[in-house]
């Protein structure tokens, strides 16, 4: 089992900056990769950011160069930078923890509550 939660968010005006944390807990030895997803009213949850075990990163291209995910010296807890925010990055974000267990290497998503960010144009 994981817990994830995340903390940050708010509101801000175009152009600034906030910053998310998302601290998993329990197996955390199972953690394969951690994410940041967001889901904006009316769309479909989206990826934004994740980070593996071993560091490697994977940014949607609408983030790119202005976001950066980053996570300690385990895995257990990720940050999430987001500078030079826009209107359209208003959304409920979400932590995401992957767990791999078992011989088989079998993977299961958990995830936060999530957390409001929005910016004011």
């Amino acid at each position: 089992q994981l817990q994830v939660v995340e903390s940050g968010g708010g509101l801000v005006q175009a152009g600034g900056s906030l910053r998310l944390s998302c601290a998993a807990s329990g197996r955390v030895f199972t953690i394969i990769q951690m994410g940041w997803y967001r889901q904006a009213p009316g769309k479909e949850r989206e990826l934004v950011a994740t980070i593996t075990r071993d560091g490697i990163t994977n940014y949607a291209d609408s983030v790119k160069g202005r976001f950066t995910i980053a996570k300690d010296s385990g895995i257990d807890i990720v940050s999430l930078q987001m500078n030079n925010l826009k209107p359209e990055d208003t959304a409920v974000y979400y932590c995401n923890g992957k767990q791999q267990y078992g011989q088989y290497g079998l993977e299961h998503d958990y995830w936060g509550h999530g957390t409001q960010v929005t910016v004011s144009s």
